[in-house]
């Protein structure tokens, strides 16, 4: 092959790897959605803001992130859903909360975590954003300091908010359902060895392969690095892997700019309570079109659900801001490998042989 045959070869790769990384889907969502999920998120950080606890309205904002999970399915199908789901996300909070106090099993009890959110949610077919937000609020809570007198009352604010979402849903879907019909309650899918178990086994382990690699680089909040491993894994095939980790280092990286120039500006508790709010209507209606642009705000979101009530009085915004790219590009990197793993046949098939080895035949299909 000539010098030139393989340049024009290797344009023609570019264009198209451009095309898959800005393409934008066409979506039928609606913009209630993404308001009443902007309303799970800030109403608790305006409570917060009211009482002047907005360190209380972040737990109870984490919580309001169930919103996301509600389906199209009629109403009673949906409200016993999202309750399970509330329930679901509350329990893997608990957890993370209780995880703090034991740092040498952090990684361990993420990737249980992960594996078991994983099996439900693939037994029941639960697509976008999958285990995503379950794990997200396991690893912040593992990461936000506290004692052992703290938990009930952290755990509590949290269902709270999983409650305050159910009811902005409840009233969501009366109005919505009178401007469209629901989709019929799908049947439950065919839940295979694979998809449910060795799926869901590989990405707990390599949740907590990048975990463990964040905790021995001494990383100061290294929550962000499972969770961006997780988001990267979840794709249904290598191709989308691939183009989900470019689109969320790139977003990251303009997320990162735009929360240099927000967190930049003198925010008060009812500031921040607004921001979210913004952010939250802008990612609901984004990310079902193009997931690269949601990042950008789904960045400075999870640094002001993460760390917004210390922000000012730590580290500098910049040092802060270093850091969140490096833990997404971490997390990233490890997912792209899980994810390799994931959809090669060769390795699914010895990796399933040993786990069916491990497991009682009894409990195996």
């Amino acid at each position: 092959m000539s010098i030139g045959d393989a340049w024009t070869r290797f344009l023609a790769l570019m264009r198209s790897e451009w095309r898959q990384l800005t393409a934008v889907k066409a979506s039928d969502r609606r913009w209630q959605m993404p308001f009443g999920a902007a309303l799970a998120s800030g109403v608790p950080l305006m409570i917060g803001a009211w009482f002047g606890r907005l360190d209380y309205g972040l737990i109870s904002s984490l919580g309001g992130l169930v919103f996301v999970y509600m389906p199209r399915t009629p109403l009673h199908h949906r409200m016993v859903w999202l309750m399970a789901c509330a329930f679901g996300m509350t329990a893997c909070y608990a957890l993370g909360v209780m995880s703090q106090f034991f740092p040498p099993l952090i990684a361990l009890l993420l990737a249980f975590i992960t594996i078991l959110a994983t099996m439900v949610l693939r037994y029941y077919g639960v697509g976008p954003p999958g285990s995503l937000f379950f794990i997200m609020a396991a690893a912040i809570a593992a990461y936000t300091p506290g004692d052992v007198l703290e938990i009930p009352r952290r755990v509590g604010l949290f269902a709270m908010g999983g409650l305050l979402a159910v009811m902005i849903a409840f009233f969501y879907s009366i109005h919505i359902l009178r401007r469209q019909a629901p989709q019929p309650v799908a049947a439950l899918p065919v839940a295979t060895f694979d998809n449910v178990v060795v799926d869901a086994v590989v990405i707990g382990i390599f949740v907590a392969i990048s975990l463990a690699l964040a905790q021995v680089l001494q990383l100061e909040r290294p929550y962000w690095v499972p969770v961006s491993c997780l988001a990267v894994m979840q794709e249904m095939s290598l191709r989308a892997v691939w183009n989900k980790q470019l689109q969320r280092i790139a977003g990251t990286a303009l997320g990162l700019l735009l929360s240099l120039a927000l967190l930049s500006l003198p925010f008060g508790h009812w500031g921040v309570a607004l921001l979210v709010t913004v952010l939250t209507f802008a990612i609901e209606t984004l990310v079902v079109r193009h997931y690269g642009l949601a990042v950008v705000f789904i960045t400075p979101l999870t640094l002001l659900l993460g760390e917004a009530s210390g922000i000012g009085s730590g580290a500098p915004v910049a040092v802060m801001l270093q850091a969140r790219f490096l833990d997404t590009a971490l997390g990233c990197v490890v997912g792209l490998a899980g994810g390799a793993c994931i959809h090669s046949p060769g390795f699914r098939s010895l990796f399933g042989r040993q786990l069916r080895r491990l497991i009682p035949r009894r409990l195996t299909p």
